[in-house]
């Protein structure tokens, strides 16, 4: 444990060092937000939301945007670490696989869940006011996605040598998740097949809970309990998969190594 916590304070400590990283995980979702609410506002009506405003509609989403980007940075400093050696010297350490993938998912996660928060906390100055009441559970369903994202997001940097390869699989795979899960646009309305795409999309269920924590009176989600119980097993499946991932290619995508543990009987 003292090894996990080393590593994810580790994320916390190279995060305040780079204030650049702030920036780029806040003000695009944050763009976005404002620009495509203020956009589709007079022409987008959510199905069977009442009177509810394509920016109230689109502000958990972008919520989950935040998370997803602070996911995507935290995670490609494993790249890094390798190329500067650091990532080497603790997979040949005593620390175990596990520890080594907690300390990287603790770190991401608590990051990813301090921006997202932030976002929260200022909805009532920028225009969406949930209930102080809602923060709460808010804040339990967004740590679960966080958890999920990083989880993910470290399962898939450990295997790729290149910053560039990783930023070209999190546009074909991360972001098209975030865009079916419900975030952009509802799935009444949608073809068939779009529809079904969104229901096998773990990441749904997350932003299902996280818009019906923030209003309870949301309609065309799947029930709460089914919602929460998904999201728990994708973040509990990330976690497992990544500590899975780093015991079985402790030397990540190095070809050699992996070849001669290969040989090994």
């Amino acid at each position: 444990m003292r090894a996990a916590r080393a590593l994810a304070w580790r994320e916390v400590v190279r995060f305040l060092r780079q204030p650049s990283r702030i920036v780029g995980a806040l003000a695009p979702p944050l763009l976005a937000w404002l620009l495509l609410g203020a956009g589709f506002g007079s022409s987008f009506r959510v199905p069977g939301g009442g009177g509810a405003s394509y920016i109230t509609y689109f502000f958990p989403g972008t919520v989950v945007l935040v998370v997803l980007f602070a996911a995507i940075f935290s995670t490609i400093s494993v790249i890094e670490d390798r190329r500067e050696g650091f990532l080497q010297a603790v997979v040949v350490s005593p620390v175990s696989p596990f520890a080594v993938a907690a300390g990287k998912i603790a770190g991401g996660t608590f990051l990813a869940l301090a921006q997202g928060g932030v976002l929260l906390l200022l909805a009532p100055v920028l225009g969406t006011a949930p209930s102080v009441a809602a923060l709460a559970p808010a804040l339990v369903v967004l740590a679960f996605v966080a958890l999920a994202l990083t989880g993910l997001g470290l399962s898939i940097a450990w295997m790729l040598e290149s910053t560039q390869g990783f930023h070209a699989i999190m546009n074909l795979f991360l972001i098209p998740m975030w865009f079916l899960s419900g975030s952009f646009f509802p799935a009444e309305g949608a073809p068939a097949w779009l529809r079904a795409a969104m229901a096998v999309n773990p990441l749904t269920y997350g932003v299902a809970s996280l818009r019906r924590a923030l209003d309870p009176s949301a309609s065309g989600l799947p029930s709460s309990g089914l919602a929460l119980a998904v999201t728990f097993a994708f973040a509990l499946g990330a976690v497992l998969v990544a500590a899975a991932v780093i015991s079985r290619y402790p030397a990540g995508p190095d070809r050699a190594a992996l070849r001669s543990r290969r040989k090994k009987p």
